[in-house]
């Protein structure tokens, strides 16, 4: 993909890799519009950039999505990306988790960005991509950990499955897969407490392997566990 004066959508660009991710395709010339969900965060975001559009989104609702994506086709005129860095994340075991925890984790992690991923593929013309934060627990499950695991994994597989119907329009879909990284987002779960987690991962560091793999067509972005980083394919 060619990203100087690609017009891309960054959702979850008030998010800690999100944001980073939101300034390197900056940086690299994009023409940006911005979604989140917290206001503030997201009109200083904007400002920060330049005052580029910033739309609401709240991937609980089942409307929002199509109407974030649509709100910053309109405003860029147009789509040629979309930078999905959304998510949330509970700890507790199959019998500690109510229902409805496990609702909103699917809802944040996998139903949100599979409707963000829909529509802007209907407004994506011609040559383009799709980028996917997943994680590394949709290939390896974890104990107290299992529908965060879930939703993961069904976010990664309706990416694998989407790849293969669009490859022929011309448009690249990456799923990341990162590690446990140095943020504060298991800080922010929406339920239970943290078990002892790796050794954190640089978010920097993969928001730039982000953007390469974005620039040079790949389809995966997955953290090897042998030799403890993430590989390209």
């Amino acid at each position: 993909m060619e990203i100087n004066d690609s017009r891309i959508l960054v959702a979850g660009a008030t998010g800690t890799l999100g944001g980073r991710l939101a300034r390197l395709l900056s940086e690299e010339g994009a023409a940006l519009a911005l979604a989140g969900r917290d206001a503030d965060a997201l009109a200083g975001m904007a400002s920060e950039l330049g005052g580029v559009p910033a739309v609401a989104l709240e991937l609980t609702d089942p409307a929002s999505p199509a109407a974030a994506v649509s709100g910053a086709a309109d405003a860029l005129g147009g789509l040629d990306g979309l930078v999905v860095a959304t998510g949330a994340v509970a700890f507790g075991t199959a019998g500690e988790l109510d229902d409805g925890v496990t609702r909103e984790l699917f809802a944040v992690n996998a139903l949100g960005p599979i409707a963000l991923v829909r529509a802007a593929l209907e407004r994506i013309e011609g040559p383009g991509a799709v980028a996917c934060l997943s994680a590394i627990v949709a290939d390896f499950p974890t104990a107290g950990m299992g529908s965060y695991s879930a939703s993961k994994a069904a976010l990664s597989a309706y990416l694998a499955a989407v790849r293969r119907e669009v490859r022929k329009q011309g448009v690249t879909v990456l799923d990341v897969r990162p590690p446990h990284l140095d943020t504060p987002f298991s800080e922010r779960a929406l339920a239970g407490e943290p078990p002892k987690l790796p050794e954190p991962g640089d978010p920097d560091e993969v928001a730039r392997a982000v953007i390469d793999a974005l620039r040079e067509g790949k389809r995966e972005l997955a953290y090897d566990i042998k030799q403890k980083e993430l590989a390209a394919s």
